[in-house]
């Protein structure tokens, strides 16, 4: 079996996929922009061979190093990059060169466009908030009297957080026709107060999960990114029916066959009259690949399985029915800013947990604003362990309160006596 592997370098967790490709014979074929001597020394070793390019971008570029694996190994079986930022050039290439794993260029907008996400919601019988995509502010105005203040604005079709605002009243709503960026299409969306959930996974040729878990923010990286907040989240040891179930159903309407799968929902906080109730599980929106950043190595280390393995048995067909661990533990990431002062040392939280310590680290520097700076990921049965993890990790360097000045003593001067006590001698 021929694979090509689009960007096997970046993130740095992802050699992992080829690592477990070669377990199984595949022929891992590597297309990247990373020279070949700075490239993971384990991903090394499950190439059969690289390809570098100099822009990953460059569609030509890809194109003939597509043609070059073709011509020197024979038919691809394969082509993926796991990755949201090339998933539509995956695509193009798959349909350019009839590799028929995989979505072909007709089939992504689906899964790219927040818009185009809602009919499929529907299909899937799980509810969406409502939405408008950005026109002018006069019908932006109208949208937001439907739904109210605060709404929810982003790109149709983006990655991460960036260019995502909340905003609160018709200032807001001014300043963003001001200063919005012209060549982005965004949508605006109806305000969820909820916890987001996500439901990842890998499915099989059926659409069904072979294996799935599920985290839960603690912020929404909307608020990461645009307040500073610190990065953490966890790993959840149970797993709500109600999620399984839409997750399942999702899955089915968008069609996700063979595909690693990371969904978001809301779990709504309060009830919505006429629209939702508290604890119901609202669409955020589909990512059909990983989980960003290490998660899938805490969703690993969660039930105790190796998650990479996983897909790659799907790819290979060395695993065909789904199964779940007899138990699980939370996992949980919490990462520090580099613009911040924490009160304990790298060396202070490894030796503090070192019992639960499962990965730490510093993370590349184009994803430090969504994933922080320096990482730690532990493992614990209860969620007070969770949390008391979280709050030692983060915890600041308290600003020391300035001395107040003190004031040079003056002398006591001595009170003349007054006249009445003069005219009113003690008697002996």
């Amino acid at each position: 079996m021929n694979f090509i592997f689009i960007s096997p370098g970046f993130p740095n967790n992802y050699y992992r996929f080829c690592q477990s490709l070669k377990k199984d014979g595949v022929n891992v074929l590597g297309i990247g922009d990373m020279p070949y001597d700075q490239l993971n020394p384990e991903l090394i070793k499950s190439l059969t061979e690289y390809y570098r390019v100099n822009d990953l971008g460059n569609y030509e570029e890809m194109r003939r190093a597509v043609a070059f694996f073709i011509f020197k190994y024979g038919k691809i079986d394969w082509l993926e990059s796991n990755n949201e930022y090339w998933l539509e050039q995956d695509s193009r290439l798959r349909t350019d060169f009839n590799i028929t794993t995989g979505w072909k260029e007709a089939d992504i907008a689906k899964v790219k466009y927040k818009s185009q996400m809602k009919k499929y919601y529907e299909i899937a019988g799980v509810k969406t908030a409502r939405w408008h995509l950005v026109d002018n502010e006069e019908d932006c105005l109208d949208f937001i009297k439907e739904v109210s203040y605060p709404v929810i604005v982003k790109p149709d079709c983006g990655v991460g957080a960036s260019h995502t605002y909340r905003l609160k009243n018709k200032a807001d709503l001014d300043e963003f026709f001001k200063t919005k960026d012209k060549k982005i299409s965004y949508i605006m969306e109806e305000y969820v107060d909820g916890t987001i959930t996500t439901f990842d996974g890998v499915t099989d040729n059926l659409c069904e999960p072979l294996y799935y878990a599920s985290y839960s923010e603690t912020d929404s990286l909307m608020d990461v990114v645009n307040e500073n907040k610190d990065t953490w989240y966890f790993v959840k040891k149970d797993i709500e029916p109600e999620l399984i179930e839409a997750g399942k159903r999702t899955l089915l309407a968008f069609g996700c066959y063979n595909r690693y799968f990371h969904l978001e929902f809301f779990k709504a906080n309060s009830d919505k009259p006429g629209r939702w109730k508290k604890g119901e599980i609202i669409a955020l929106e589909v990512n059909m690949r990983p989980a960003g950043g290490y998660t899938p190595d805490m969703e690993s280390y969660s039930g105790d399985v190796d998650l990479y393995q996983i897909w790659a048995d799907m790819i290979t067909k060395k695993l065909t029915h789904a199964f779940l661990p007899k138990e699980r533990n939370f996992c949980v990431y919490a990462a520090k800013r580099a613009e911040y002062s924490y009160a304990h040392s790298d060396a202070d939280i490894k030796k503090k947990y070192a019992a639960n310590m499962k990965m730490s680290g510093e993370i590349p520097f184009a994803l430090q604003n969504d994933l922080g700076k320096d990482f730690y990921m532990a493992l614990f049965p209860t969620f007070d362990e969770v949390l008391a993890f979280e709050s030692y990790v983060l915890e600041k360097v308290k600003k020391e309160e300035k001395p107040k000045p003190v004031e040079e003593a003056k002398p006591e001067v001595e009170k003349p006596a007054s006249n009445k006590a003069e005219a009113n001698p003690k008697k002996q």
